[in-house]
């Protein structure tokens, strides 16, 4: 359990602490930190929205999830209660309709349990 961080993000796709949360997994990640995992909780499973329309001028939050999942192996994990809360569905059986990006891995808050008694240290924003 040396230098391992897990990130709980709370926060909307269009919030400065999302971009935040975004910019501190890349600088653990090149700094040598092992993020365990991405925790989207509340509010921020609409970061997993695969349909949610963000004009192109601003930060695309998406994209830049996918890409640290592409590039680096960050595990994220959605809580499928809140995300159906919040009008978002699994369809297992059908990527088509289902409204969450499949970079996302649905679980539940067992898996918040999971990272944080696996890591170091934990951030939440």
């Amino acid at each position: 359990m040396q230098n391992t961080l897990a990130l709980v993000v709370t926060t909307q796709p269009n919030s400065n602490l999302t971009t935040t949360a975004i910019n501190l997994v890349r600088a653990a990640v090149e700094s040598g930190v092992s993020v365990i995992g991405v925790f989207f909780y509340q509010d921020g499973v609409l970061n997993a929205a695969k349909h949610l329309s963000i004009p192109s001028d601003e930060y695309q939050t998406l994209k830049q999830w996918q890409q640290l999942n592409r590039e680096y192996g960050v595990p994220l994990y959605l809580c499928i209660t809140a995300a159906e809360k919040r009008g978002l569905s699994d369809e297992l059986n059908n990527l088509e309709l289902s409204s969450i990006d499949p970079v996302f891995t649905v679980s539940g808050l067992g898996e918040l349990v999971e990272l944080t008694s696996k890591a170091e240290r934990v951030v939440q924003l």
